[in-house]
């Protein structure tokens, strides 16, 4: 299981580092011609209503076999007590292809690449029996460097897909579990929206035991007051909202902020100038810094992408006063890393072992208090 999931997992992240060096080189209309479909949008067959209560539409739920969140690193020795929360993770892209403006549910590359990077993020939250992860018609990476119509049309399917998605996980859990919500990059983008729709001002708020909103930026401003819980503010406490971005240093990240100046912010707003979410995984608080002593495992691939190994005191980590998580020297994740220092394919395997503590913290707080 270890030799499989590296080896896919270093295979997507060529594919997404070429993708970007093709940004970093090309113009925007050869970047355009490589990457974002060339044709208009597609109006897909609609799912049925109750698609998701089919075990095919999901990549990890309770009872699956081979399920890939449920993938440890060598290294991970500790006997983890029980998580007894619902943990819904939504995946990051995974298709790259210029061919649709949404991935087909049948794609076997993007499945492929999903299950890899389930693998190295949602088993941070494998504590918990109880792992949700949907399969969805994501957007294509290329409609995240576009302002067609398309982009937002390629959005609003996938997010239908997941929003259908969390009805049946809402319905297939105990009314009275706590609840983790987790996205990373696209999964992010839409773990916002979903709160939006889903949590703010309903009872559901109160079963959130913590939101982790990771690989895009949550506006302080524009964002988390229609997000319905709050951000993190200590270690352990429960019903709020984590993120951060993983830049080593020297930190370059403006086309991270020209891309994500392009999305409007929940309220409507271009989040580009506005405060940026920054939880230190290492603190569990926003604005703080750790020494890499603080690290309790980074998940580290070796060199062949056959093995990898849980890495203690690899990285520091501190918000930076742009409200990126600033990470010291280029750590040694792989050739992979994205221009600028960005560590986004990285950011939860930066901090892997310290995810698992700050989650099992939570929900044993919220558990306290309910």
């Amino acid at each position: 299981m270890v030799r499989k999931f590296l080896y896919a997992f270093a295979a997507l992240i060529v594919v997404f580092f070429l993708g970007r060096v093709a940004l970093s080189f090309w113009s925007g209309n050869l970047a355009k011609m490589a990457l974002v479909p060339g044709h208009g949008f597609e109006i897909p067959a609609p799912l049925a209503g109750n698609a998701y209560s089919d075990p095919k539409m999901w990549f990890s739920r309770p009872g699956m076999p081979a399920d890939p969140a449920r993938f440890r690193p060598v290294g991970h020795t500790a006997q983890d007590a029980p998580l007894n929360a619902a943990v819904f993770f939504i995946h990051p892209t995974s298709y790259m292809d210029r061919a649709h403006w949404n991935a087909p549910l049948d794609d076997a590359g993007a499945n492929q690449f999903a299950t890899s990077l389930i693998g190295g993020m949602a088993s941070a939250f494998n504590a918990s029996p109880d792992i949700w992860v949907p399969r969805y018609r994501q957007a294509t990476f290329g409609a995240f460097l576009s302002d067609r119509p398309e982009r937002n049309k390629a959005i609003d399917l996938a997010y239908a897909d997941l929003r259908s998605a969390f009805a049946v996980f809402l319905a297939g859990i105990p009314a009275d579990q706590p609840i983790v919500l987790v996205g990373h990059s696209q999964g992010a983008l839409h773990l916002k929206r979903l709160m939006a729709d889903e949590v703010a001002g309903k009872p559901l708020a109160r079963r959130i035991a913590a939101a982790y909103v990771v690989g895009w930026p949550v506006s302080l401003d524009h964002d988390l007051p229609r997000m319905g819980l709050p951000a993190c503010t200590a270690a352990g406490e429960p019903g709020c909202v984590l993120g951060w971005q993983s830049y080593a240093e020297p930190a370059d990240p403006h086309q991270t902020l020209e891309a994500y100046g392009s999305f409007p912010a929940l309220d409507g707003q271009s989040p580009a100038r506005s405060r940026f979410l920054c939880t230190n995984p290492l603190t569990g608080a926003p604005g703080t810094a750790a020494p890499a002593s603080a690290n309790l495992g980074t998940l580290v691939p070796d060199a062949t992408g056959e093995s990898g190994v849980l890495m203690r005191g690899l990285v520091p980590a501190r918000c930076g006063p742009d409200g990126f998580l600033l990470i010291g020297n280029p750590p040694a994740m792989g050739a992979y890393v994205l221009p600028g220092n960005n560590y986004h394919v990285y950011d939860v395997m930066l901090f892997w072992a310290n995810v698992r503590a700050d989650v099992a913290a939570r929900v044993a707080a919220w558990k306290a208090k309910a």
